[in-house]
């Protein structure tokens, strides 16, 4: 049996015809965080059809994506980049590759880890991880302004409420499949 080429596979993983992107740039054009990214999701779409596997996977780009979806709205094929973004993530992890932007990384790792185990996304469960491993507390500004005002504004809760965590582990295990 012939193993899927990169293309394919991520295709198949983001369930998008990554085929039918002509480079209008529609998607680059209207991302709201290209100006921090090295190639732009147009590029990054490029590397994908041409099978350039190792730039496409150790790009930045793909961690710095948001998956607003912007991009994939402005798309006049429909293509929905945000889900290839992701799927170059899974890949990206599934094979161990050095991620090019390690802090964006961490934090998405811990963002899916703190919902597998809570059934929910917390705030200040989320940063004070994130903080405490990045060693960076003293000069953020998110946790010495913004973190106490909304914490005292009734805005995020201090401890974390363990709600539908069968559900989301259903979740998480049916995207395993």
């Amino acid at each position: 049996m012939l193993e899927p080429t990169f293309q394919q596979r991520v295709n198949e993983l983001s369930h998008e015809v990554t085929q039918l992107c002509y480079h209008c740039h529609k998607c680059t054009a209207g991302c709201p965080v290209s100006y921090a990214m090295e190639y732009g999701p147009d590029r990054i779409l490029r590397m994908v059809q041409l099978g350039q596997q190792k730039e496409a996977l150790s790009s930045p780009d793909i961690w710095l994506c948001i998956g607003c979806e912007t991009c994939g709205a402005r798309c006049p094929n429909n293509i929905d980049i945000a889900h290839v973004m992701d799927a170059l993530r899974q890949i990206t992890q599934a094979e161990g590759v050095k991620p090019g932007q390690p802090k964006v990384r961490r934090f998405h790792d811990l963002f899916i880890n703190l919902v597998k185990l809570t059934g929910q996304m917390h705030e200040v469960s989320l940063m004070g991880v994130y903080e405490m491993l990045s060693l960076d507390f003293i000069t953020d500004p998110v946790l010495w302004k913004a973190g106490p005002q909304l914490f005292f504004k009734g805005k995020i809760p201090l401890l974390p409420k363990f709600a539908n965590r069968a559900r989301v582990q259903r979740v998480f295990e049916k995207s395993k499949q």
